[in-house]
């Protein structure tokens, strides 16, 4: 399979995904808005693509958890979306740098393994509300939080 040689507008079809090695958190891009903010989104990758990929519970699970969880911890966090391959998320920001970022993420994947319920996980407050899987996402934290040393590790040096 050859390299790409054409620049795509998309950061990530950029980004040669055989040569990651998952976990591990990036940024992905960073936007200045007009009145000076900076949007910093995040790669926050779980498992390693075109090799594993997160369960599709698991993942709806993870999305409500640290979309609700990582407020508790900042006023910062604009979206925490599920990519579509399901081998991770994109966490944007308001000008949350890397040194105050992992912190925050590290907090919030403790609180997803202590957590007792999905927040939200009902037919009222979620479009399918049945669909979550608490211990897919626990276990998927727990995963996460005994690699965290290593999450600044995008690629094989």
């Amino acid at each position: 399979m050859e390299a790409m040689t054409e620049k795509m507008n998309v950061e990530s079809f950029n980004l040669d995904h055989r040569t990651v090695i998952a976990p591990y958190v990036r940024i992905a891009d960073r936007k200045a808005l007009p009145g000076g903010d900076v949007l910093i989104k995040y790669d926050v990758r779980f498992t390693q693509p075109n090799t594993d990929h997160l369960e599709t519970k698991t993942v709806h699970a993870l999305e409500h958890m640290a979309a609700e969880f990582m407020r508790n911890h900042t006023d910062k966090l604009i979206d925490f979306s599920p990519m579509g391959c399901r081998t991770g998320f994109y966490a944007i920001t308001l000008g949350v740098e890397p040194e105050d970022f992992f912190p925050i993420l590290e907090k919030t994947f403790v609180d997803i393994t202590e957590a007792t319920e999905v927040p939200a996980a009902n037919e009222i407050q979620c479009g399918w509300g049945a669909h979550h899987d608490l211990e897919g996402a626990k276990a998927q934290a727990r995963r996460m939080l005994a690699e965290k040393d290593s999450w600044s590790i995008v690629t094989a040096q």
